[in-house]
């Protein structure tokens, strides 16, 4: 007696069904990898860019300023291009007083001789990840940035 070889009906099911599973997965993670892939983004630049301020305000011996438009949700360096925050983000900025401007700009003011104004900015993220805020000590201008609790 000869056996034919090939699969049966219910393992054939079992595989689609398997399939159908890891196809629904898939958007869910690419979701939340974009989303981290994102914050991670936003932190590296918002980073580079206070320093940026800092090693100019000290290089031109003149005041620079690094802005958080908290309407337009936006940031960056006085007079260089503003980077955009994607939607995924929240973000809050403690600042001196004289130092919150018109129409929701919250700004730390690097000084000629290393200090600043002195603030901190909190990158929070929208799907409960927590969070990381990134401090500007107001006496030496230092930039540094400590994970925010959940």
């Amino acid at each position: 007696m000869r056996r034919e070889s090939g699969f049966t009906l219910v393992e054939l099911l079992v595989v689609f069904a398997i399939m159908a599973l890891l196809i629904s997965i898939t958007p869910i993670a690419y979701q939340k990898m974009r989303d981290t892939a994102q914050y991670r983004n936003v932190l590296r630049t918002m980073l580079s860019e206070l320093r940026v301020a800092r090693q100019q305000a000290v290089l031109t011996r003149s005041e620079t300023r690094f802005g958080v438009n908290l309407q337009q949700r936006s940031f960056g360096v006085q007079g260089r291009t503003e980077t955009l925050l994607p939607n995924s983000l929240t973000v809050r900025a403690t600042v001196a007083g004289a130092e919150l401007g018109p129409g929701g700009v919250a700004a730390i003011r690097f000084l000629p001789d290393g200090g600043a104004t002195g603030g901190s900015i909190d990158v929070l993220r929208q799907d409960g990840g927590g969070g990381t805020r990134l401090r500007v000590d107001w006496l030496s201008g230092r930039v540094t940035q400590e994970a925010l609790a959940q």
